[in-house]
């Protein structure tokens, strides 16, 4: 005869035990909160390049001097600026940059990091030719571009001791001023402590006065999720395009503390506020060297018509010398010496202007 109490402790019992099944499942079942995370594997092998990079830097990094006049009568090799292009495009304007670079091959070095997932339909002008590192796939409202930014200057790091200056660009990016004009403006800029050069980054602890704009992107990976090693009067913005120093360089590819945070995927409903790679570096070089920032950028951008988090986007019809004359003013000590973006139909128009106009000041 069957227990009366036998099928409600056989139900218990299933109950109970099916408990860790729905913890098992449940994240499978249901959909995801947040945005797709960075993959182990890809962090695994970026953290193998960094610790590279490190260590390389750190037995081989010259003392930096504060002027170009010191390495000539040091006789130490010439101070190089690795030019970092982030592309998930045919890198058009590359036969600008070509006359943007000759005559000066003794005094930078290219680095490309393309999307795997792009097609590039263009073949490589002579200077690229070569210069792309191993790439990870990127995309908007996430972590991705932070980690292909650092990927590039690890590499830069360790291919050559002598790039003491790291400049990222994207694909849609332009010189404003011959290369001379970039390459002195670095070297003379000696403000920083003990008059060391600086890193021409911007950094800003509000976005165009509007604080709920920084406030949403804060929290766009949920509430208090950035506690405690970014409080909220700490979190900065700034143009994710940068000339970085060779220190600051390494303090960005050594950091743990703050990309533990940064790298954590944002929340799906918060997406629209997604977009970690304006305010990584700002803060972490805020937090570890404010003095030896110039606060702003090299590169001008056009915000006037944005349309969902892009700048204007300039046409072959906007391209004129007063043009590159106006986006060269700047309210700082240096003049803008890349602008951006430009369509890829603009260079045509650029390439008829380049002696006359970009490559002369």
């Amino acid at each position: 005869m069957t227990s009366p109490y036998a099928s409600p402790f056989l139900l218990s019992l299933l109950l109970l035990l099916s408990i860790p099944v729905v913890f098992l499942l449940a994240p499978r079942l249901l959909p995801p909160k947040t945005l797709p995370a960075i993959p182990d594997a890809d962090e695994s092998d970026d953290l193998a390049l960094f610790r590279r990079a490190i260590l390389s830097s750190s037995s081989a990094t010259p003392t930096p001097p504060t002027s170009a006049a010191s390495y000539f009568l040091r006789r130490r090799p010439a101070p190089k600026i690795a030019f970092l292009f982030l592309t998930n495009s045919d890198l058009v304007f590359s036969p600008l940059w070509e006359k943007f670079f000759r005559g000066h091959s003794h005094q930078f070095n290219l680095y490309v990091h393309a999307d795997p997932y792009s097609v590039l339909e263009l073949p490589p002008t002579p200077s690229f030719r070569g210069r792309f590192v191993p790439a990870k796939a990127t995309q908007r409202a996430s972590p991705t571009l932070i980690s292909a930014a650092r990927r590039l200057l690890a590499t830069a790091l360790l291919d050559d001791p002598n790039n003491q200056f790291f400049a990222l660009l994207s694909q849609s990016c332009i010189p404003l001023h011959p290369f001379p004009t970039l390459y002195n403006a670095l070297l003379s800029d000696n403000a920083g402590p003990h008059s060391r050069h600086r890193s021409f980054i911007e950094i800003m602890d509000n976005m165009d006065n509007d604080t709920k704009l920084l406030h949403d992107r804060y929290y766009a990976r949920g509430d208090d999720v950035m506690l405690p090693e970014v409080p909220y009067d700490q979190f900065r913005a700034g143009s994710q395009f940068f000339v970085l120093t060779r220190r600051h360089a390494i303090m960005v590819v050594r950091d743990m503390r703050l990309w533990k945070k940064f790298k954590l995927p944002c929340l799906i409903e918060r997406r629209d506020s997604c977009y970690p790679e304006e305010h990584y570096f700002p803060t972490l070089l805020d937090m570890q060297d404010p003095e030896g920032c110039t606060k702003y950028t090299l590169t001008r951008v056009n915000w006037t018509d944005s349309v969902a988090g892009h700048p204007h986007m300039y046409g072959p019809g906007e391209v004129s010398a007063s043009l590159i004359r106006e986006l060269r003013k700047s309210n700082m000590t240096h003049s803008y010496m890349f602008a951006r973006k430009f369509s890829p139909e603009c260079l045509e128009p650029l390439m008829e202007i380049a002696d006359s106009v970009i490559l002369r000041d």
